[in-house]
């Protein structure tokens, strides 16, 4: 489809004419021979005097290229443009930071799988939050990790695919053996100071109680509500547990509450995809369709053709007066 981006200077093809018929014609003076018999001569050949005047003549040729060359310029002007198909492009309004534990009771084989067999709590985990990212299409999202230490595996980022590849190959205890929930949130906060989005989701994943961070976990969590973020809290392993394996899921239950999220217990892989399915539904994204077709400008065909026609009457006109002057 061609369309003009200006069309309003189609309103200038009459001015010529209206030049033509409202301005007069420019004048000059010429050297002329005085004759005193002038009246006599006139009156002789049977002819009134009139006032002098010389008119240019010009041939079709020369009138109808002048026309074709006008209408062109302003066709260019005008900024003929050939839209493309529409372009859909849908965008999502939040950005989601996984916060997940690594720590060394992550590597207790005691979590039943989708098959009730017990499996390594990360593995499981693994598994469902890799499809909870499939199903994250047009978020952009951010991978922490954390330990004894915190550590950023992938800024936010639309490349799912990496943040999948990452996932995978994180293993038990690359971070330490503790469990750092503060600095893990704290880091989360610092990650989301590059995004201008709104929505803002921390979803942090443990199975321990918080023993080696240098930032206390509440403290963080009202920093992180101050800064727009939502924590949702899931803990997994073992509730009875004690000491540094111990789940506190009142501490995820409260570090969630003042933020505006929610804590979950998951104590199954199933369990687990179910926490998953209640965070969208708890924390629906906006999202955004952008449409736009491409434009490509066709402004410069009719000023190429404008120039053409103009050396090619120039050129014809040239050839016609070289031939008058050659010697018969």
């Amino acid at each position: 489809m061609i369309s003009l981006a200006a069309p309003w200077v189609l309103a200038l093809l009459p001015l010529p004419l209206l030049i033509h018929r409202l301005v007069p014609p420019y004048r000059t003076r010429t050297s002329a021979l005085r004759l005193p018999f002038f009246r006599r001569l006139s009156d002789a050949a049977g002819s009134a005097p009139r006032p002098g005047a010389a008119v240019i003549a010009r041939s079709r040729v020369q009138m109808a290229t002048a026309i074709a060359v006008w209408c062109l310029l302003i066709l260019a002007l005008a900024q003929p443009q050939r839209l493309g198909e529409p372009v859909e492009i849908t965008k999502a309004g939040r950005d989601v930071v996984l916060g997940i534990d690594i720590s060394g009771s992550m590597d207790t084989v005691d979590f039943p799988g989708p098959d009730g067999k017990p499996q390594q709590r990360l593995a499981a985990v693994r598994d469902v939050v890799a499809g909870f990212v499939e199903g994250r299409e047009g978020d952009r999202m951010a991978l922490i990790v954390f330990g004894s230490r915190a550590f950023v595996q992938t800024p936010l980022t639309a490349d799912l695919e990496t943040v999948l590849a990452l996932l995978e190959q994180t293993q038990v205890g690359m971070a330490g053996p503790h469990t750092a929930l503060g600095d893990a949130i704290g880091l989360a906060i610092r990650t989301f100071e590059a995004s201008e989005i709104d929505q803002r989701l921390l979803i942090l994943l443990s199975d321990g109680n918080d023993t080696a961070s240098r930032m206390s976990p509440l403290n963080a969590a009202e920093i992180a509500a101050d800064r727009g973020v939502e924590i949702y809290a899931v803990g997994v392993g073992d509730r009875a547990a004690s000491g540094e394996n111990r789940l506190d899921m009142n501490l995820l239950k409260d570090l969630a509450r003042r933020t505006g999220g929610a804590g979950f217990f998951a104590g199954d892989s199933e369990a687990l995809s179910r926490v998953y399915d209640r965070i969208d539904a708890l924390a629906p994204r906006d999202i955004e369709t952008l449409s736009h077709r491409p434009r490509v400008s066709l402004s410069h065909w009719p000023l190429l053709l404008a120039a053409l026609l103009g050396l090619g009457v120039l050129a014809w006109l040239h050839l016609g007066a070289t031939r008058r002057r050659a010697p018969s």
